[in-house]
């Protein structure tokens, strides 16, 4: 009973919006009080909890993330998609879905690409015909490749959590990432067909393109070395994770400063507090997250959840159904990196009761906490891009729809029913049994 009243509170406070690291305080004290009145053991268990280098790479990241902006390397991103795409119908909308891509691979977080992306495309797809309200969905629902194509700050979350390897857990998004980006990619070019005010260049004769091309690649061959720079560097032995995210930023600093130019103190210094806010938020949600993990185990909670789920049916199949429906709940409720580190603890001992591999379990809880975070009422992705592209909610839902339905339902299913997709690159690459 008092479990269920903890979750009551974890969830009526988030509905309520509180600020997410509050809302797990609070359940945390409701668990301490009820159960461990003396706190003072429940406060080292929460500060060795954040004793990881691993974490050391979230702030990085952000800041590269938030830096890619300002130093001119998501705007070339950007000429690079459109000159392969561009110049066929619905053409700069794929080039919108691919630079998203791309970006996930530098960033690691959803917010930092619509944010990026979303501010740079938007107005520009408008010119192009799109209307604003389609643009600002489907950089929306573009924007969840930034948690599945590697790095991703959530699956550093889930490999600290569960302790995997993070390698191996950004490797089990690949495959999922791509085929999503492909659905998002098919959807764009079917319903631009019933828009008739979009807008194509005309096409050029095959040698011109391909001059266009390779201008634009020479413009962006600084922005297209970062992800190559990073996963290269993680992949290939040469840095831990933690420091390709450090790496990532000392490359974003100097190409913004030395080689395009247009990155300025001011800039950075507001990049750099951007870091340590959002960092500061993460980790005093951690803490607790930490605490209340504890004392969610020493209660049992995970194998209770387990035995719950198991008494409605022992098959395989229908409780990876139930559990996908579960994590969506939760991307609902709250950001990705809370349901990250609520749902990875509370569910894994069930996963691996039903014979889950944890790389398994980690592409289906960063595809399904992705079609969580543009699925309302909560949706923070989707309201963000709402808020960037400057279009009301009721607009814009309706496409958004349409790229959730028919691009991250399918992929969700394929990678919860064939483990192949999300182990295949960790088993080829780092021998992952």
């Amino acid at each position: 009973m008092h479990i269920i009243v903890d979750l009551i509170i974890l969830v009526t406070t988030i509905l309520l919006g509180i600020p997410v690291p509050f809302c797990f305080m609070a359940a945390a004290l409701y668990m301490g009080i009820i159960f461990f009145p003396d706190f003072s053991f429940l406060m080292t268990v929460g500060f060795r909890g954040l004793n990881s280098l691993t974490l050391l790479a979230i702030p990085f990241f952000i800041m590269a993330g938030s830096l890619m902006g300002s130093a001119g390397i998501a705007e070339r991103l950007v000429g690079v998609a459109n000159s392969m795409l561009g110049r066929i119908r619905g053409g700069m909308g794929a080039a919108t879905i691919v630079a998203c891509a791309i970006f996930g691979a530098i960033s690691g977080t959803c917010s930092s690409a619509v944010a990026c992306i979303g501010s740079i495309m938007i107005p520009r797809l408008e010119t192009l015909g799109y209307p604003r309200s389609y643009s600002t969905a489907m950089v929306s629902c573009a924007a969840v490749l930034g948690q599945l194509i590697p790095p991703s700050v959530p699956m550093i979350l889930y490999a600290w959590v569960t302790q995997q390897s993070v390698a191996a857990c950004f490797l089990s998004t690949v495959v999922p990432g791509i085929l999503t980006m492909t659905a998002f990619c098919v959807i764009n070019y079917f319903m631009c067909r019933q828009m008739p005010s979009i807008q194509v260049d005309v096409q050029l004769p095959p040698r011109e393109r391909n001059r266009m091309v390779a201008k634009a690649f020479k413009r962006g061959i600084w922005s297209l070395l970062m992800p190559v720079l990073i996963l290269g560097g993680i992949y290939g032995g040469v840095t831990t994770p933690t420091e390709s995210a450090a790496v990532a930023v000392a490359y974003s600093v100097f190409v913004g400063f030395m080689i395009h130019k247009e990155l300025t103190g001011k800039i950075l210094g507001k990049s750099l507090y951007t870091a340590a806010t959002t960092s500061g938020v993460i980790v005093l949600m951690l803490f607790f997250v930490t605490i209340l993990g504890r004392l969610y185990t020493m209660q049992q909670v995970p194998m209770k959840i387990a035995a719950f789920l198991l008494s409605f049916s022992d098959n395989k199949i229908v409780i990876l159904l139930m559990v996908n429906v579960f994590l969506v709940i939760i991307g609902m409720l709250m950001d990705d990196l809370s349901g990250t580190m609520l749902a990875a603890p509370l569910l894994m001992p069930l996963m691996l009761q039903i014979g889950v591999h944890p790389i398994h379990f980690a592409a289906i809880l960063g595809t399904n906490l992705g079609l969580g975070n543009v699925t309302p009422p909560t949706a923070p992705i989707l309201y963000l891009g709402g808020r960037i592209g400057n279009v009301p909610i009721d607009q814009y839902i309706k496409p958004a729809l349409i790229f959730m339905v028919f691009g991250n339902i399918p992929i969700i299913i394929l990678t919860t029913y064939m483990p192949g997709l999300s182990m295949w690159l960790p088993r080829l690459l780092m021998g992952v049994k």
